[in-house]
């Protein structure tokens, strides 16, 4: 039960994401959350909007995992595995708060699945 909540927590957090990068990218509601300049939130929108569309992805592929069930259980771990690895690299290479916005919560979604 405390692993299906916490990759429904890291699906929504992915569909949150989806949506500041396709739809609020160049809102000031995506450029504070990006820590954006209006010019280069401008310019960069349609790349925005692909990163959007693979969080878009990883929630996705997060849901049909729980829809599944018992045996759906290989698929969230991949999944979250995704999600934990690209949270690793965009900490490292774009902002250290990805790490605890995406990472963390992938691991311990992935922990509790793996110790339930």
């Amino acid at each position: 039960m405390l692993a299906n909540i916490l990759i429904t927590l890291v699906a929504i957090i992915h569909l949150y994401i989806l949506v500041l990068e396709m739809f609020l990218w160049d809102t000031k509601t995506g450029r504070k959350a990006f820590n954006l300049t209006p010019e280069f939130a401008r310019e960069t929108r349609v790349l925005a909007a692909n990163q959007g569309l693979y969080n878009g992805f990883l929630a996705a592929g997060l849901q049909w995992g729980l829809w599944l069930g018992e045996r759906g259980v290989q698929v969230c771990i991949f999944f979250l595995a995704c999600v934990l690895v690209a949270g690793v690299f965009g900490a490292v290479t774009a902002s250290r708060k990805i790490l605890y916005v995406q990472a963390l919560p992938a691991l311990v979604a992935l922990v509790a699945l793996l110790v339930r």
